[in-house]
């Protein structure tokens, strides 16, 4: 009997429901992922969901390994008009490991939902084109990986192979942008510097590069070292007062707090405040309120691109323990994905001129928010924007402005069409 009930059953039974497990969650021993394994993974993903995946390299690290994306669509490799593109990135710092992580744990999750049928997983995939890198910085991380967890040093593999900083490593467009606020200048697609593609490392000038290619809406990149969502802008608008912090707004200011707060909130204790002895209110920070810093990678897919992104800093400890990462994935899971569904608020649409023609780069202005995005090359543009009446303008270059008053819901994006209202001026 008491083999029955201890020895023989649960061994089997245990064997069996683990087997099951194993099935829904393939590869979930949770484990770090050194570069061939993380590619493994990733390429493991691709061929259990080759119809809803693909895989690219954006460029390769200085040491030449490539930096792998791994994208989820219902057509994987086009931009389907009006729908948003959205990309999370990992591992920037390359001792900051845990992004890494639970971005392969997420890209199997999808590929396992979607496969199980999971109507909300189905749905964010067939209305949304999905990017994930889940490492910027892959010779940063051999470096760190190789110190290990226990004995990793603040700083070891938090940079590239040459030991340079990514997250402070791209265009200053902040400068350039408080200028202009000064004297009435662009709000938004700030210029680059000249020679820029000389100043910047392979792994910054990849993603660069990759932003030039996709019309990103939203973004976040994930971090180590603290537990916060942290929002642009980075950089303070006063950099003579040294060693004080100034809260730096943008002018989208409300809806970057409300994006950091859905994050915060949807993660098992980011909202508490109380993290790795530090207090934010709601588990949230504007960036150079807690401290400034200049070139980093969220400023400058504001001021460079249509894409907001936050800085989701996620563990006390920059090299967990794999014991840790299961805790982390189940903390982390539902924000990852709340998170992304974020990118279907606001309003999108199509610009047309009269003859139904596509207009790329039409400027879509909303009064009272001093942030214009443009839209993309197939005529489509997405302004993310917090429930209200708003009112929106398109503007092209030799067409005349088209105004709309829109009222924006809690709920999915409303479309507002400029199709067919814009007209040629004479010119």
């Amino acid at each position: 009997g008491a083999c029955a009930l201890q020895g023989c059953t649960l061994p089997w039974l245990r064997a069996a429901l683990l087997g099951l497990m194993g099935l829904l969650v393939s590869g979930s021993d949770f484990q770090h992922h050194r570069y061939e394994a993380m590619v493994q993974a990733l390429f493991a993903v691709q061929s259990e969901c080759p119809y809803i995946t693909r895989i690219y390299s954006i460029g390769r690290s200085v040491e030449g390994r490539h930096l792998y994306v791994l994208e989820f669509s219902d057509q994987p490799g086009t931009h389907e008009a009006l729908e948003p593109e959205f990309k999370y990135v990992g591992n920037m710092h390359g001792n900051e490991v845990l992004g890494r992580e639970l971005l392969i744990k997420f890209s199997q999750f999808l590929c396992e939902e979607y496969r199980a049928g999971n109507q909300r997983i189905t749905r964010l995939i067939h209305d949304t084109r999905i990017h994930i890198l889940p490492s910027m910085n892959p010779d940063g991380y051999e470096v760190a990986a190789r110190q290990g967890p226990e004995f990793n040093g603040y700083l070891v593999g938090r940079g590239n192979a040459r030991e340079i900083d990514l997250n402070r490593n791209f265009p200053d467009l902040n400068a350039l942008m408080y200028y202009y606020e000064k004297n009435k200048g662009r709000n938004h697609h700030l210029p680059l510097p000249d020679n820029w593609e000389q100043q910047v490392e392979p792994e910054t000038l990849a993603v660069i590069k990759w932003m030039q290619n996709y019309n990103f809406i939203l973004s976040a990149n994930l971090h180590g070292g603290a537990v916060v969502a942290n929002y642009p802008f980075d950089k303070s608008r006063d950099s003579r007062i040294r060693g004080r912090t100034t809260y730096a707004a943008t002018a989208d200011d409300k809806l970057f707090r409300q994006l950091a707060r859905t994050y915060s909130y949807a993660h098992s204790w980011m909202h508490k405040g109380w993290n790795c002895g530090d207090f934010f209110e709601e588990g949230i920070t504007n960036g150079a309120s807690w401290y400034s810093l200049s070139k980093g990678m969220q400023d400058f897919n504001y001021l460079y691109s249509n894409c907001f992104e936050i800085t989701l800093e996620l563990s006390c400890d920059k090299f967990p323990p794999a014991s840790a990462l299961q805790r982390e994935w189940l903390g982390n899971r539902e924000a990852l994905v709340l998170y992304l569904e974020q990118v279907h608020h606001g309003i999108k649409g199509m610009v047309y001129d009269e003859n139904n023609n596509p207009i790329g780069n039409a400027e879509i202005s909303v009064a009272g928010i001093h942030h214009d995005v443009t839209s993309g090359v197939d005529g489509d543009y997405f302004r993310l924007l917090l429930p209200g009446t708003y009112t929106v303008t398109a503007s092209a270059q030799g067409y005349m402005p088209y105004t709309s008053t829109v009222t924006v819901g809690p709920a999915e994006a409303i479309q507002v069409c400029f199709c067919g209202g814009m007209h040629k001026t004479g010119l």
